[in-house]
C-alpha cells in the first residue's frame, strides 16, 4: 500500500502536468484532470462491490499489471494524440486520465477484502491500509517534485512509476507463490515475463519515440531540448533562413529573425528617458538578450538579472547559437552568479570586460558593468531586504498564461517593486499584445496604475508576434504628456541600436480608435488573477 499509495498519486501528477504543458492554464487543467481521475476511482469503488471475492489475488495483480502498462504508456500516447490527431487528441486523453483512475480505485479496496479473507480485524485492516496508502502518497509527491521532475522527462517518469506498480504485482505473486495459493504458476509466470519485456522496450525507447511526437509541433529541426524543474524549453533552428526560435512549454520566446525589434522595444525607450541611470534590473530575460542590450550603455555600474531557471542561464551561457545571439552576455569576467540564499548581497565593483573564452573575438578591454545573476522567483527576489534601489527596471516575463506568472503581473508584486526604484526611475514592461490579447495589455496598464505607477502603453508589430505591445510606467509626479515630451527631444540614442530610431519610437506611441478602452476593470491581484481569466479565455480569440 506504500508503493501504490505513492505510485497512484504520482501517476495523477504525471498526467495533469502534461495536460497543463500541451494545453495551457496549470489550474484550470491540474484540476479537471485530477476530479476526473477522482471520479473514476469513486466509480470503480462501486464497480468492486459487486465483485466475488473469488480469486482477488488474481484480481489485484491483474489491475497492478494492467495499471502499470498504462499508466507507464500513458503521456507517450496522449502526446502522439495530441502530434497526429487534431480533432481526437480529447477523446485519446480522457480515455487514459479516466482509465488510470479507475484502476487506481481498485487498489485499496481489494486489498482490504484480501487482508479480511486472512482474518485480520477491521480495525488492523484499515490501519494497515490507510496509514500506508497516505504515508506513500506524501512520499510519493517528495520523490516527485524533489528528484523526477528534476532529473527526467514525463514520458520517462511514467515508466518508473510503472516499474513501482509492477514491483507490487512481483512481490504479491512471489509471496503468494510461495505460499502455494497461486495455481497457474506457468500462466502468472508468462504475464509478468511480457509485462516486463514491454515496460523495458518502452522506456528505452520512451525519448526517441517523444523526439519523433515532438518534431511535429515545430517547423523547424529541434536541435536542444530540456525539461527542467521549472518548463520545458525547445530551441529550433532553419539554417537555410538563420531562424533561431526559443519555445517555452510550446510558446514562441523570440526568433533570431526579428528579436533586435522586440529588445530594442524593450529597453532604449526606457534608457532614452532615464537621467543618467547607474544601477538597472532585468526581471527574467534569461536568454541574454535584453542583457546584451543594456550592456551597451556605459554610465551603467551594475546589472541586476534575476531569472527563475537556472537551466535557462546555462542554456544562454552555453549554446552556440544563443551565445552569438546575446553576444556572449553571460561569458566574461563582469558576470557573477549569485546563489538564491544571497539575494541581499549586490556586487557593484567595475570590471573590464575579458573575451578570451568568448565567442566575440578581437574584443578590446572596455569598461562595462557589473552582472549579478539571481536565479530565483522575481517575487521573492523583490520581497527581499535589499538596499539596493534601481534606477531602470526592464520586466520580460513571458505572457501571463498561468498563476506563477500571472503573479508577477499583479498589483502586490508592482507595489513590492516600487519600493525598490531610486527616484525618477522608469520601467518598461512587455505586457503582450493590445491586438489579439487587448484585454489582457489593458489589464496590466491598469494593475500598474493601480499600484501607483504612471503608465505610456506603446506598440509595435514583430512579425512573429504580431502586434506586440508595452508599458512605460514611473512613480515620480511626471505626467503622461511630460514623458511625451522627453520622448520627442530624443534626437539620437546614446548608443547604437539595430532597429529603433527615434522616429520609431514616437510613432509607436499611436493608437487608433478604441484601442485603449477595456470592456472591465480588470487589477490583477494575487487572489483574484482576472489577468489570468482574461489571457486564457480571451486571449488570442479576435473575432
Amino acid at each position: 500500500m506504500f508503493s501504490t499509495g505513492a505510485s497512484g498519486l504520482v501517476n495523477e501528477y504525471v498526467l495533469a502536468t502534461l495536460t497543463t504543458y500541451i494545453l495551457g492554464n496549470s489550474i484550470e487543467q491540474f484540476s479537471i484532470v485530477i476530479a476526473s481521475m477522482m471520479l473514476m476511482m469513486g466509480i470503480s469503488g462501486f464497480v468492486q462491490s459487486r465483485m466475488s471475492d473469488n480469486n482477488l489475488i488474481y484480481k489485484f495483480i491483474g489491475v497492478e499489471v494492467v495499471m502499470a502498462v498504462m499508466g507507464g504508456f500513458a503521456p507517450l500516447a496522449i502526446y502522439g494524440a495530441f502530434a497526429y490527431f487534431d480533432y481526437h487528441f480529447a477523446v485519446v486523453h480522457y480515455f487514459f486520465v479516466l482509465s488510470v483512475g479507475f484502476l487506481i480505485g481498485f487498489e485499496i479496496p481489494i486489498v482490504m477484502r484480501i487482508i479480511n479473507q486472512q482474518k485480520i480485524s477491521l480495525k488492523t485492516n484499515l490501519a494497515i491500509v490507510y496509514a500506508m496508502d497516505y504515508v506513500g502518497a506524501f512520499v510519493g509527491a517528495i520523490i516527485w517534485v524533489k528528484v523526477l521532475l528534476k532529473f527526467y522527462p514525463l514520458t520517462e517518469i511514467s515508466f518508473i512509476v510503472a516499474g513501482f506498480n509492477f514491483a507490487v504485482a512481483l512481490v504479491t505473486v512471489t509471496y503468494f507463490m510461495l505460499s502455494g495459493l497461486i495455481k497457474h504458476r506457468v500462466t502468472t509466470a508468462i504475464v509478468m515475463l511480457m509485462t516486463v519485456l514491454v515496460l523495458v522496450i518502452g522506456y528505452l525507447n520512451n525519448r526517441d519515440i517523444s523526439d519523433l511526437f515532438e518534431q511535429r509541433f515545430y517547423d523547424d529541426p529541434i536541435i536542444h531540448k530540456t525539461t527542467t524543474k521549472y518548463q520545458h524549453i525547445v530551441l529550433t533552428e532553419n539554417k537555410q533562413l538563420g531562424d533561431v526560435r526559443l519555445y517555452i512549454n510550446g510558446n514562441t520566446q523570440f526568433s533570431s529573425l526579428d528579436e533586435k525589434r522586440y529588445h530594442d522595444l524593450l529597453v532604449h525607450p526606457v534608457m532614452s528617458i532615464a537621467n543618467k541611470p547607474e544601477h538597472a534590473l532585468i526581471l527574467g530575460g534569461g536568454d541574454g538578450l535584453a542583457l546584451r542590450e543594456l550592456l551597451k550603455y556605459k554610465n551603467l555600474k551594475s546589472i541586476t538579472l534575476v531569472d527563475l531557471d537556472p537551466d535557462m542561464i546555462k542554456l544562454a551561457s552555453e549554446n552556440p547559437q544563443l551565445r552569438k545571439l546575446n553576444k556572449d552576455a553571460f561569458h566574461d569576467a563582469r558576470l557573477h552568479i549569485r546563489p538564491p540564499n544571497n539575494v541581499t548581497s549586490v556586487n557593484v565593483a567595475g570590471v573590464y570586460l575579458d573575451s578570451k573564452d568568448s565567442l566575440i573575438k578581437n574584443t578590446p578591454a572596455e569598461w562595462v558593468a557589473t552582472v549579478d545573476v539571481y536565479s530565483i522567483d522575481a517575487d521573492q527576489f523583490i520581497r527581499t531586504k535589499n538596499e539596493q534601489r534601481w534606477d531602470v527596471v526592464i520586466i520580460d516575463f513571458p505572457d501571463p498564461s498561468s498563476v506563477e506568472l500571472s503573479k508577477l503581473y499583479s498589483q502586490q508584486f508592482y507595489r513590492q517593486l516600487r519600493g525598490h526604484l531610486s527616484n525618477n526611475a522608469f520601467v518598461s514592461v512587455q505586457s503582450t499584445s493590445p491586438y489579439h490579447a487587448k484585454e489582457s495589455f489593458l489589464a496590466i496598464g491598469q494593475t500598474l496604475k493601480s499600484a501607483g505607477f504612471n503608465i505610456l502603453p506603446y506598440r509595435q508589430n514583430i512579425p512573429s508576434f504580431g502586434d506586440w505591445g508595452f508599458h512605460l510606467a514611473w512613480a515620480s509626479g511626471d505626467t503622461e504628456q511630460t514623458i511625451k515630451n522627453t520622448l520627442k527631444e530624443v534626437s539620437n540614442f546614446s548608443v547604437k541600436t539595430d532597429y529603433v530610431t527615434p522616429e520609431l519610437m514616437l510613432a509607436s506611441l499611436a493608437f487608433g480608435k478604441g484601442e485603449l478602452t477595456a470592456k472591465t476593470n480588470c487589477v490583477n491581484t494575487i487572489m483574484f488573477p482576472c489577468l489570468l481569466t482574461n489571457y486564457t479565455n480571451d486571449g488570442w480569440q479576435v473575432d
